[in-house]
């Protein structure tokens, strides 16, 4: 297939792209390059061993947009772009809701006009709020969103089901992702933040190389087994292998369906920092720091609707998470400005 990646120079729309491509696929890049760099592609490209075809646009830009679906004849895309910082959202909401909402809208008129129905889009475990239970299981009903980010991933994915009911032609597959981490085996493309990380994993790693003096473990009192915050971290390369399957499931499918992409296992802050400095042995400093307003005690996937409907379930552990991340960072100490 012939597929668009919207926002595919990132973090998981680059990794995607590899396995993409090793899978007989043929991917397509558009980016306009604010949260990515285009180096990344350069990177995809020496890893799968050809040229990728990538364009420099907006996905909220109508006529860029009409542009590139007139060159190509897609039969599936997978939408990554979108604005994805939850404190950045906090500050800037209107920033969040124009951007991410204006993209999916401009990519699915556009999508319509030129007859491609398969989207899969790049949602979040956000969507479900503060449950009271785990697992998360996709037949929950959300208990709000916390932040205008999650809220915008929520809107988007009644935008899409509503489309879905309009024109039962549409295949949408709604991909809830947990906590993405890892790299590339090869050093070559991981997780590449601007700034200061706002993510755990990025943050331990900057810490680990000295670019950082040290982490703060936001809360050490929560109903947990080391007190500490419990997540469900997932290989970025088995959540890439995720997208593949997802493709050819859109293929062969119609309407739509929310599936999660998690491990099924909660690590806590201090098992993956411990676990981080084990593999790599290296020494990573902390100090506790109060809680963070909105941050819950525990959340994961229950992820056996990937396995029934997709056939996928993730295969890296967390020491390969922490092993491969640590591989970027030494290798890539900036980046890819390094």
């Amino acid at each position: 297939m012939k597929i668009l990646l919207t926002g595919g120079a990132g973090f998981i729309g680059s990794h995607t792209c590899v396995e993409l491509c090793d899978a007989g696929h043929d991917p397509v890049i558009v980016d306009n390059y604010v949260n990515s760099s285009p180096e990344s592609i350069r990177r995809i490209e020496k890893i799968v061993g050809r040229p990728v075809p990538h364009y420099e646009a907006d996905v909220a830009d109508k006529a860029a947009m009409d542009r590139i679906f007139s060159e190509n004849d897609f039969d599936c895309v997978i939408h990554f772009a979108g604005l994805k910082a939850v404190g950045e959202s906090v500050a800037k909401p209107l920033l969040y809701y124009r951007n991410n909402l204006d993209t999916t809208l401009t990519l699915s008129e556009v999508m319509q006009a030129h007859g491609v129905k398969k989207i899969v889009f790049s949602s979040s475990a956000t969507v479900y709020g503060n449950q009271d239970t785990v697992p998360y299981r996709e037949d929950m009903q959300s208990a709000g969103c916390t932040n205008p980010y999650g809220w915008t991933k929520y809107m988007i994915e009644k935008i899409l089901e509503g489309q879905a009911v309009a024109d039962p032609e549409w295949s949408i597959v709604l991909l809830r992702y947990f906590n993405p981490i890892g790299a590339h085996s090869s050093g070559l493309i991981g997780e590449d933040p601007s700034g200061i990380p706002n993510n755990l994993m990025p943050y331990v790693a900057k810490v680990a190389v000295g670019e950082l003096e040290k982490l703060s473990v936001f809360g050490n009192d929560y109903p947990t087994p080391d007190g500490t915050g419990v997540r469900d971290y997932i290989h970025v390369v088995d959540l890439a292998k995720g997208h593949v399957k997802a493709c050819d499931y859109a293929a062969s499918h119609t309407g739509s369906e929310i599936i999660n992409l998690g491990t099924g296992h909660g690590y806590s802050v201090l098992d993956l920092v411990n676990t981080f400095m084990r593999v790599n042995n290296v020494n990573v400093p902390y100090v506790i720091a109060p809680r963070r307003p909105g941050d819950i005690a525990e959340n994961y996937a229950d992820p056996s609707k990937a396995k029934r409907l997709l056939g996928w379930e993730a295969e890296k552990n967390l020491e390969d998470m922490c092993r491969d991340t640590y591989r970027f960072q030494t290798q890539n100490p900036k980046g890819y400005r390094s």
